[in-house]
């Protein structure tokens, strides 16, 4: 077993300086934890923090949080994806506020919306001293090696996340539950590395089973990724005379829930033809008086497939009152107080393009 001393050592001579992460010695806000722990999620460290600074400076507390119209919320998340994240943490932040508390215990942190079993762990040992090991990819990767497990991922998660939690048994590991969680983080993202560990600086290079078989670099193991899927979709970016956007949310569930886009067809598996597309049209029962264009094509990566998107653009002559199903139209400053995702950003700004020029 790896020497928890000879981390935590480690890890008072190299901690990392982070705004969510409290001073040494200081006990760690679980609010501030818990966002950041949640943003952490698909994303980098230092990515996150202009993210996580402005959401702390617009909602400061947890009641904050709750009482916030959602839309703010949603544009608050804005380029960090993954739209759920940010739904499900509006509503946590709502059962915490009519709680009066955050729960102290992994199980009750579970139960809330949106925290599963890593977040739980994070929020449990790092504010409230709980004796858990968080299991992220760092942490998953530093097992995999310690321990030396050849089987490879996905399959192995459940024997790693096993092995893991018995990382912190020794008496110096649970007389510091927070910092040894954190000494773990520090470790996977500074020294147990990916691709190229610098195991003659780590504090359990001894202990390292896969060191000790050489074979630190090839650990985890990862099944071969199937192909990522192509999907299409068409998007129509309707201005108004007074150069407004019209919007729709798409539905509260699914990907990019809650978000405003631009309307347009479905996404499926093959293309869309100009023709098939032109059902989709916003404004339908006006089209003799909208000349649709070409706009390009975008094409955006999302984790499980990659998605191309047809865009088509008009600009109407008229002041128009859209129907419920084809959305509102919005301002440029409206669009940046509502939530929009990095994917209708980037077609909004090619269909203007386009549009500018095409005159």
């Amino acid at each position: 077993m790896p020497p928890a001393s000879a981390l935590l050592d480690w890890y008072d001579a190299h901690r990392r300086s982070l705004p969510w992460r409290a001073p040494a010695g200081a006990i760690a806000d679980p609010y501030h934890v818990w966002i950041s722990e949640v943003m952490l999620q698909q994303t980098t460290v230092t990515a996150v923090i202009p993210y996580y600074h402005r959401f702390l400076e617009r909602f400061p507390t947890v009641e904050a949080l709750a009482s916030a119209p959602l839309d703010d919320v949603l544009a608050a998340w804005s380029g960090l994806g993954y739209y759920s994240r940010a739904r499900n943490l509006y509503r946590c932040a709502q059962e915490l506020a009519a709680l009066g508390r955050f729960p102290r215990d992994v199980d009750s942190l579970r139960a809330l919306p949106g925290i599963g079993a890593y977040t739980s762990a994070a929020i449990a040992a790092i504010a409230f001293g709980a004796p858990v090991v968080p299991v992220d990819g760092n942490v998953e990767r530093i097992a995999a090696r310690v321990f030396a497990v050849e089987a490879p991922l996905p399959a192995a998660r459940t024997l790693i996340a096993k092995k893991a939690a018995t990382l912190n048994r020794e008496k110096a590991a649970r007389a510091r539950p927070s910092d040894f969680a954190q000494a773990l983080f520090d470790l996977g993202a500074g020294v147990c590395t990916p691709r190229t560990p610098t195991c003659m600086t780590c504090p359990w290079n001894e202990a390292c089973a896969a060191r000790q078989q050489g074979l630190q670099g090839d650990l985890p193991r990862k099944a071969p990724k199937a192909q990522r899927p192509t999907r299409y979709g068409a998007h129509f970016l309707l201005v108004d005379p007074s150069g407004r956007f019209l919007l729709r949310r798409r539905p509260e569930e699914g990907l990019l829930g809650g978000t405003m886009e631009m309307p347009g067809a479905p996404w499926r598996d093959v293309s869309w033809s100009a023709e098939e597309a032109s059902g989709y049209r916003p404004m339908k029962d006006r089209s003799s008086k909208l000349s649709w264009a070409p706009a390009g094509r975008v094409k955006h990566v999302f984790t499980h497939f990659t998605l191309f998107v047809d865009l088509y653009a008009a600009r109407s002559p008229l002041a128009l009152n859209p129907a419920d199903d084809d959305g509102v139209f919005l301002s440029g400053e409206d669009i940046l107080h509502m939530g929009i995702s990095s994917l209708m950003i980037k077609c909004l700004e090619n269909a203007m393009l386009a549009m500018t020029k095409g005159g």
